[in-house]
């Protein structure tokens, strides 16, 4: 057994696993990673019941996707891996399966190769026309094609939109913003001019066609949805690095697929409410849709419904299901559904339920239906039936009164009758017959005014209209008592190395208390803490140097206190090491792919099996969950966030928190908050209602804090409502800590603009990728900041340390 933090401190490349065995990317872990994978791929449509496959089908690849296979985005989402499985190459493993007609297969591996060697990144390639000659040929050897559509976006851009077309983008991603408009005419979201003349091509000379969906996030569907020449498609997202194995075992019938939608796909982009002014401006951006995200806007607003292509909670089985209410009751604080779910159909299953309140108008408005509870079978048999219990509380009912229409900064339950519809998609429900019926108003929790709009003057009601807003007083973001640092002085500045003096290394009459003391219980923090100089506690906020494979710095690293250096890294998709470090890991899917698997104890073991391989390499930090919600489609970093509902996004990634802490490795939720745009983040000011800030973008990072005691919470670049994020006291301690009782350390993100002096008084513990501890005396000297200000963020910070083994 293993000293405290003696990886940290020793680097020991010694494997956790059974037998002596790495876990680092191990069979284990690859084997879950496509069973996720599995789990989160979506049917959403299969005509003439093409799928599944029978044996010995033959079939003919098409699309460039069959082999520029996108295993996850960009930025700290990305994952170096021994290997990816592409779609060809998944289906090639199934032999006894499955014919693929080579020299069309061939062609596309050919092309992409040149493409790749070009200097073309996964995604980003050009379609390639296929020969007529070619066409024919793999006409004559079936009737069967299947077509690949991959996209890609990336952490610091944006896609863009047919609204676009005159914008200039200021990004360090401009290069990739570039690539993306030359391929994509209309933007990403639609299918290329060369990818339309593929796609016409197959359903002129195949009578049986399937498409594969590689993409991120929400794409056009209207090209596919109502073609009767297009009879199957699978939502197969960015599965990781086993994923194009995953979706052919799907198409193939060795599993069934049980993903159901966590966004809505509209007909078209424009019709998201959030288009016309995403690219609006690189300085802000409005929320004048307000709490009408998603499916409450498509479910709400009158003419929205018809817009829609695939509703929220949507997805096809193999398999049929039945479902029947087997009571429902109110007691005392909760409601409690049973229902049994039965596979009336012909192969075994997984089905969701979902169930929705329908809240009364009243004075607020409110959306036609939210999302309150859901429940997965687990695999069912042909006949078998299934009894699951669905509860959430009542409290989860309330609106947030902004304006003090019936009671300002609170929670409220209006008069009238409270609806539940119980189903597995957002329209396809029953309603349930108890009715939760409120005689007068109820005030569920009352709070005060925080992060209260100075500049968005309008928002979006339940009928269609918009509501003017009262504005509080403007904030300069860049007031400081310091010049500002510039861009060049912050962006990709590494910590320095502090110096040590000498020391006698057997001296056994120092007098120093070290952090094991602490943990024995010798002393306490407190105590621990008086003996640190100025110089040293602000040295504590800020990253430290890396070490072993790291290359996102780290906390700590007082080695004269027993202050281990504490590593952090990325990502969302799995542990993230730089290729030059020869470790390669296990690409975890897409988080969009994991909320599509409705499945919390997947998306746990998924946590549990990255925390080890964290542990194994030596690191104690995990940058994920990111749990920004997917207000746009058009947000480059929609693949490493959940959904666009706030209930689906805490609930799984409470669980992916759970799975990486029961490894006592941190877990660290981001973006907190309202980080929804990556062009210009650093400056871009988000704009929004106090009321949707709170139903909607806080609410995820709300049920994680309450449900799964996140060790570590990471502040966002942007501006809220005129305040940076990241010295935003009235986020970070008032609602945060005071409201939701938050217990652990927040980091802000990776070289921010905020001012570390403002930051520390906001509660804003540690400021990475390197800290400013000159800055922070000198402020010190001149008034602005304490050495008890420090103190409290350099004991949050140390008690983090204390939690990792």
């Amino acid at each position: 057994m293993m000293n405290k933090w003696q990886r940290i401190n020793y680097q020991p490349n010694l494997p956790i696993g059974e037998n002596g065995q790495r876990v680092t990317a191990s069979k284990i872990h690859r084997d879950l990673s496509r069973t996720a994978a599995k789990e989160g791929m979506v049917l959403l449509k299969n005509k003439e019941n093409i799928l599944p496959l029978d044996k010995g089908t033959k079939v003919a690849l098409f699309g460039k996707g069959s082999f520029d296979y996108v295993k996850g985005g960009g930025g700290s989402g990305d994952v170096t891996v021994e290997y990816t499985i592409n779609l060809y190459n998944g289906m090639k493993s199934l032999k006894n399966q499955i014919s693929v007609f080579e020299e069309l297969s061939e062609f596309y591996h050919k092309n992409i190769v040149h493409q790749y060697a070009k200097g073309r990144e996964p995604g980003l390639t050009i379609e390639p026309a296929v020969p007529e000659e070619l066409l024919l040929k793999a006409k004559a050897y079936t009737d069967t094609a299947i077509i690949s559509i991959c996209r890609f976006s990336g952490e610091g851009w944006d896609r863009i939109s047919t609204l676009d077309k005159d914008k200039t983008f200021q990004s360090y991603e401009q290069e990739l913003i570039k690539k993306s408009g030359q391929l994509f005419e209309r933007g990403d979201f639609y299918l290329s001019e060369a990818e339309i003349n593929m796609v016409n091509a197959v359903k002129t000379n195949f009578s049986k066609v399937i498409v594969v969906m590689n993409v991120g996030g929400m794409v056009d569907t209207s090209w596919f949805v109502h073609d009767s020449n297009i009879q199957s498609v699978l939502m197969a997202w960015q599965g990781g690095m086993e994923g194009g194995l995953a979706a052919a075992e799907l198409i193939c019938g060795l599993d069934n697929p049980s993903g159901k939608l966590v966004d809505t796909f509209a007909k078209q982009l424009e019709d998201y409410p959030s288009t016309y002014n995403f690219h609006e401006s690189k300085d802000y951006v409005d929320y004048t849709d307000d709490i009408y995200v998603g499916y409450r806007y498509f479910e709400t607003i009158p003419n929205a419904k018809d817009k829609v292509n695939y509703p929220f909670g949507f997805g096809l089985s193999y398999t049929k299901f039945s479902w029947s209410i087997v009571s429902a009751n109110e007691d005392k604080d909760t409601i409690t559904i049973s229902v049994n779910v039965t596979n009336t159909g012909d192969m075994e299953g997984k089905e969701t339920i979902q169930v929705y309140l329908s809240a009364p108008q009243g004075l607020l408005g409110k959306a036609e239906k939210s999302l309150v509870a859901f429940k997965k079978t687990r695999l069912l048999k042909s006949g078998e039936t299934q009894l699951l219990t669905l509860q959430f509380e009542i409290s989860a009912m309330a609106s947030y009164d902004d304006l003090g229409k019936v009671k300002k900064s609170a929670y409220v339950l209006e008069v009238g009758d409270y609806l539940l519809f119980l189903g597995n998609s957002v329209r396809n429900v029953e309603q349930v017959e108890l009715i939760y019926k409120v005689t007068e108003n109820r005030v569920i929790s009352q709070l005060s005014e925080k992060i209260a709009p100075s500049s968005l003057k309008e928002r979006l009601l339940a009928d269609g209209t918009l509501e003017q807003l009262e504005l509080t007083e403007a904030n300069d973001p860049n007031t400081n008592i310091f010049d500002n640092l510039t861009e060049e002085e912050i962006e990709g500045i590494a910590p320095a190395t502090r110096e040590r003096k000498n020391y006698r290394l057997w001296d056994k009459s120092s007098k120093i208390n070290t952090l094991l003391d602490v943990e024995k219980g010798k002393i306490t923090l407190n105590e621990f803490m008086a003996q640190l100089s100025d110089e040293e506690i602000a040295h504590l906020l800020g990253g430290q140097p890396n070490t072993g494979v790291a290359n996102t710095f780290g906390f700590g690293n007082l080695p004269e206190y027993g202050i281990p250096s504490v590593m952090t890294a990325d990502g969302p998709a799995g542990l993230r090491i730089q290729s030059e470090c020869g470790v390669n890991t296990t690409a975890w899917p897409c988080s969009t792919l994991l909320a599509c698997t409705w499945n919390e104890e997947i998306v746990y073991k998924v946590g549990e099996a990255g925390a080890k391989e964290v542990k194994e390499n030596n690191i104690g930090i995990w940058l994920t969950p990111a749990v920004n919600i997917h207000r746009s489609p058009l947000c480059g970093r929609n693949f490493e966030y959940y959904s666009e509902d706030p209930y689906v996004t805490g609930k799984l990634a409470s669980a992916m928190v759970k799975g990486i802490q029961s490894q006592n490795i941190a877990a660290t939720v981001k973006h907190f908050a309202l980080n929804n745009k990556e062009i210009n983040r650093k400056n871009s000011d988000s704009r929004v209602s106090e009321r949707a800030a709170r139903e909607i973008y806080l609410k995820a990072f709300e049920m994680i804090v309450k449900e799964s005691d996140p060790w570590c919470i990471m502040s966002s670049y942007n501006i809220i409502n005129g305040h940076r994020a990241s010295e935003n006291k009235e986020l970070l301690e008032d609602i945060l800590r005071e409201e939701w009782g938050f217990k652990g350390m927040v980091t802000t993100d990776w070289w921010t603009y905020g001012e570390h002096y403002k930051e520390t008084l906001a509660g804003n513990d540690a400021k990475m990728g390197t800290g400013f501890p000159k800055r922070l005396l000198e402020a010190q000297n001149k008034g602005a900041i304490s050495r008890k200000d420090m103190e409290i963020c350099a004991k949050r910070i140390l008690q983090l340390i204390l939690k990792i083994d």
